[in-house]
């Protein structure tokens, strides 16, 4: 158990005085809940938040959701705000936190998801009483209360990241993005459970187990597929690595670039995650390309040249044979990612790859050519805009970079440059061709 972060205190005590605050006049207000479903709830928000799934970044997804979704519908009319609200702190009262003595956590966990679930227990009591008492029209009824718990829970979250620093906002909102159909899906169901609750009564408990049940291994089912595809990545550019260190870090970096020009073009979290693949695995092809090729000093013969051009084949062959990176296959070859305005509907995802690639190349240093500094790529990339590259995604990537204040190239490599002898001007790479004018031997 980590240590809580200093930053997110006054944040915490902010947080938890408006919710504190805000029980308290509901609680001046009449009726308060009653006591039988508030410890049904509570027990049943407990069990379900010691079924918790923890992510690869550090998030917790529970059932817990569900179950403060049923306790909207089941305290609407008595305690409809207090009740829900409670029943949100309550989950924050994790076993593993508690032994760890993590107060700040539990303080902070309390305040976001009480504040949460009361937003959502709003959200449904605003839903005149004719829509949720009819079906089917009752089911468009969970559509505010799921989407208002989803947007309080993820400001919060999402101030208390900037605040933290420790993560960038846009991968927050990626990671969030990723198990929201997920999470949307539960909390539908618990406002399902809730209704029937309160038809057939306490009877109808043992049916929250069930789906607190599935919903964790669902987290975890889709966790171990996560991790073996993420397995199955790394074990790829360790191989690249192995052979030219320089190639795997290559791949990254496009794949951060990839990533950057993605979020500018409002990619979803599924396209986003496809892209990255694409990117880390478009040299895939390499591995069967020999090193004296890839980091030949001087410009290659066209024997030489179709050597290296077959990698692209290569990495259309490799990756075909592997379910999950099938979809991306086609992005490996240079045609894939070249801009063809004849053809509006043809998919920009390659177009990203190809860009990302090619802004990569120019700011790094080969034994062929030192990296050219950003100013230079830039311009590079805007020349051959509407030609080779796709514009958007040229201007998506300079953009991105200007915000982000992040400056590559000449002088800001963050590797030791392995070629010191490499000229300060020399031949392209990524499909640029040559850069050095022509009868110059820089």
């Amino acid at each position: 158990m980590t240590d809580f972060p200093p930053p997110l205190r006054w944040f915490t005590a902010c947080a938890g005085a408006t919710a504190i605050a805000i029980a308290v006049a509901l609680a001046g207000a009449r009726p308060l809940p009653a006591l039988a479903p508030l410890c049904v709830f509570g027990a049943l928000v407990l069990f379900s938040e010691h079924r918790a799934v923890t992510l690869p970044n550090g998030l917790l997804v529970t059932p817990g959701f569900m179950v403060g979704m049923a306790a909207i519908v089941v305290f609407r009319g008595q305690g409809a705000l207090l009740g829900p609200l409670l029943i949100g702190m309550i989950g924050a009262l994790y076993l593993p936190h508690l032994r760890a003595g993590a107060w700040g956590w539990i303080a902070f966990n309390a305040s976001v998801v009480g504040l949460a679930t009361v937003a959502a227990a709003a959200a449904y009591e605003a839903v005149p009483r004719a829509v949720v008492e009819h079906l089917p029209v009752a089911l468009g009824a969970v559509v505010p209360p799921v989407l208002a718990f989803l947007a309080v829970e993820w400001c919060l979250l999402g101030v208390s990241y900037a605040l933290d620093g420790t993560r960038p906002l846009g991968e927050v909102w990626h990671d969030l993005g990723r198990v929201t159909m997920q999470v949307g899906a539960f909390g539908v169901l618990g406002l399902f459970l809730g209704r029937l609750y309160v038809e057939l009564g306490a009877a109808t408990v043992v049916l929250f187990v069930v789906p607190i049940l599935v919903a964790r291994e669902m987290f975890a089912s889709y966790l171990r597929v996560r991790e073996g595809h993420e397995a199955t990545l790394a074990m790829l550019v360790g191989a690249l690595e192995t052979k030219d260190r320089y190639t795997a870090g290559h791949a990254q970096r496009v794949a951060r670039y990839a990533r950057y020009i993605g979020e500018e073009l409002h990619f979803t979290p599924a396209r986003l995650e496809r892209l990255r693949y694409a990117a880390l695995m478009h040299d895939i092809g390499k591995l069967a390309v020999p090193n004296h090729l890839l980091n030949k000093p001087g410009r290659l013969t066209a024997e030489e040249f179709r050597r290296v051009r077959c990698h692209e084949d290569a990495s259309y062959e490799m990756l075909s044979r592997i379910d999950f990176l099938r979809g991306v296959a086609s992005y490996a070859r240079t045609d894939a990612g070249r801009f063809a305005p004849d053809e509006p509907d043809r998919p920009i995802d390659p177009c990203v790859v190809a860009v990302a690639d090619a802004y990569d190349a120019m700011t790094s240093t080969r034994a062929y050519r030192r990296a050219l500094s950003q100013p230079v790529a830039f311009a590079e990339l805007r020349a051959r805009a509407g030609e080779q590259f796709h514009p958007a995604c040229v201007d998506a990537l300079i953009r991105a970079l200007r915000r982000r204040h992040e400056v590559h190239g000449l002088d800001h490599e963050p590797l030791v440059v392995d070629w010191p002898d490499a000229p300060t001007a020399g031949v392209g790479s990524a499909g640029l061709g040559d850069l050095l004018p022509a009868g110059d031997t820089a």
